[in-house]
């Protein structure tokens, strides 16, 4: 398989996908592979995390015995103070934004390389799903759900690996203090608090956890919409319905306003609850506070020592209130990427593929039934050889089948009973990138890249030379349309190639169909968007690529085939003859009703080319 070289790849073996997980902690063990890549990192990152709260902790401590210093000698506070005191009262201050901050510059590679690493997997994995799978999905809802979940793996992954337990030691050490040096009250509160806290925080969180999943449901719904509209931008333009189109819109963004509303309400009674509890807690601790030192059991360094610990223990305690929040909200944003992680690869390579070993080129269809829905069949039992080096023509009425065998050959479908085989290799037995890779296709419909004229020439194959990307352009007749454009192969094409014509699209995949030079060829009526000049020199240009190449001609136009080695017709999945163009015409069947009927159409056609007739069907 070819690739770009300019495309820097990651090098190191991935884990297998995780899949859609059936729980939050099957989420959080899924991203644990990604993570522990860089253990050296993490666990650099953990250390310094517990040393920044070991700091935090040591702070209030310090300014205990400042104060206690200051109230015992208040007329010689700056003598009964010892330097030390005030000198470590700042170092530890300073360390504990030193450690978190160097916490944050350890681990930025390890949060930015596993989002770098899913983003990949899921990317890649679209591109492995079937083609039935593209043509059902939506592109504006895939993007964003793509784009919140990566965000998601972020905070997540952020979140749970340097938060929770910085946050239980804190939370520990404050405690194991508290029951050492005060009495009994203190812990009690303190872990009656962050019991109820905890509590409040996961009831409520679940409850507007659903606001959420609604709120992203309906965003997506108003991106695919906004997406679909502008891609069909001159459709909208045809029929006037730019005022239909934002009322759709509208609709869309109006439903999404209301969820997001309720989720923001959701918030603020979750922010509102949490404040109280603290509040509480933090007032009972002082209350206790202050009767210990009427009573002479405290100092006035031990009141403010209780202060701080809790005003200090209400930052991490508030931060796991947003912790998990993040993490449910990530959850959620994280829901519909990992199921499409877990959505099943139809066509799949078995663990036993090899890669296609050419020879001649010779393909063989046998005994091929195939239906995109099993109650509408395709191909009945078809059986058809393209011979090595050779052309064959298939040829019939709209829905026949014929682009069907292109789709078969390439093995974006799985046949449902016979066997395709090149040079005596079953295609299911060879891996997708070596068959492909020994394909080339100019599509009826050809859709471009938003990129340069270069860039979509080069496509068919990356590591050409200019000389080569020349040369295939020549060959295409895209050198005078080239020459006549400011930037010329620097053009950019637009969206889905929607700067060019028709037939100058179809141009540039016939250059790219003859750079890739494969050993079997196809064309789906390669040049049906083509003027007559230009098809009837075209037309001798694929004459002289398809010579000793095994070719495959779906074809429309009757005139474009009569040379072909071999024609055959299909009607309703089944062949109904098969020969070349002189003999299928003095048998008088349905090629010779075909080769009639559009000689007539010809006819009657006063612009009509009549070499080149329209198709009938």
């Amino acid at each position: 398989m070819r690739h770009f070289s300019s495309i820097e790849r990651p090098t190191k073996n991935y884990p297998t996908p995780p899949g859609a997980p059936r729980g939050e902690w099957q989420t959080l063990v899924a991203l644990l592979p990604y993570v522990w890549q860089y253990k050296w990192r993490v666990g650099v990152a953990l250390g310094c995390l517990v040393l920044a709260k070991v700091a935090n902790v040591a702070v209030p401590v310090v300014l205990k015995e400042i104060v206690d210093q200051v109230s015992r000698e208040p007329a010689l506070a700056l003598l009964a103070v010892p330097a030390g005191l005030i000198a470590a009262y700042g170092l530890m201050r300073v360390l504990a934004s030193l450690f978190t901050e160097l916490r944050e510059v350890v681990f930025a590679r390890v949060t930015q390389q596993a989002v770098r690493r899913i983003a990949l997997q899921v990317f890649e994995h679209l591109h492995a799903l079937s083609l039935r799978f593209h043509l059902e999905r939506q592109t504006g809802g895939l993007t964003r759900d793509i784009e919140r979940g990566t965000r998601g793996v972020s905070s997540l992954v952020s979140f749970t690996l340097y938060s929770i337990l910085p946050t239980l030691i804190e939370v520990a050490m404050v405690l194991g203090w508290l029951i050492v040096h005060y009495e009994i009250w203190f812990a009690v509160i303190t872990v009656t608090a962050l019991a109820v806290y905890v509590i409040y925080t996961v009831v409520v969180t679940n409850w507007r956890t659903n606001f959420r999943r609604e709120m992203n449901d309906l965003d997506s719904r108003a991106n695919t919409r906004a997406v679909d509209s502008l891609l069909n931008y001159e459709t909208v333009k045809y029929f006037n319905n730019e005022a239909y189109e934002a009322r759709r819109y509208d609709q869309s963004m109006e439903r999404w306003q209301e969820a997001a509303i309720k989720s923001q309400t959701s918030l603020s009674i979750l922010n509102v609850g949490q404040s109280l509890i603290i509040s509480v807690a933090v007032t009972l601790m002082v209350w206790r506070a202050t009767v210990g030192v009427i009573d002479g059991r405290m100092t006035l360094g031990d009141l403010v020592l209780v202060n701080a610990f809790m005003i200090q223990l209400y930052i991490p305690l508030n931060f796991l209130g947003v912790l998990y929040r993040e993490i449910k909200q990530s959850l959620a944003d994280m829901e519909r990427m990992f199921g499409l992680m877990a959505e099943h690869r139809e066509v799949d390579d078995r663990p036993t593929a090899k890669p296609l070993m050419l020879g001649l080129g010779e393909v063989v269809f046998e005994r091929v039934s195939f239906a995109y829905d099993r109650a509408r069949p395709i191909l009945r039992e078809f059986s058809l050889t393209l011979a090595a080096g050779k052309t064959t023509a298939v040829v019939g009425s709209s829905g026949a089948g014929k682009s069907t065998l292109s789709r078969l050959l390439y093995r974006f479908y799985d046949i449902q009973t016979g066997s395709i085989w090149i040079d005596g290799q079953e295609i299911r037995d060879v891996t997708q990138a070596s068959l492909r890779s020994a394909i080339g296709i100019v599509p009826q419909d050809t859709v471009l890249f938003n990129d340069t004229l270069e860039y979509n020439i080069r496509y068919g194959q990356p590591s050409a030379s200019a000389d080569e990307v020349g040369a295939v352009a020549e060959a295409a007749h895209l050198s005078r349309f080239i020459a006549s454009l400011p930037e010329g192969l620097q053009t950019r094409v637009g969206e889905r190639g929607l700067k060019l014509s028709g037939g100058e699209k179809q141009r540039v995949a016939i250059a790219r169909a003859l750079l890739k030079r494969p050993a079997i060829l196809i064309f789906d009526e390669a040049t049906s968007a083509l003027d007559s000049e230009s098809e009837k020199a075209i037309q001798q240009e694929l004459m002289e690529i398809s010579r000793g190449r095994t070719t495959l001609v779906i074809a429309h136009r009757l005139s474009t085939i009569v040379d072909a080695d071999q024609i055959v017709v299909l009607e309703a999945g089944r062949i109904v003859e098969q020969g070349r163009h002189a003999e299928l015409l003095a048998r008088g069947g349905r090629y010779a009703e075909l080769w009639e009927l559009q000689a007539r159409e010809s006819s009657q056609s006063p612009s009509a080319d009549p070499g080149l007739v329209v198709s009938p069907t």
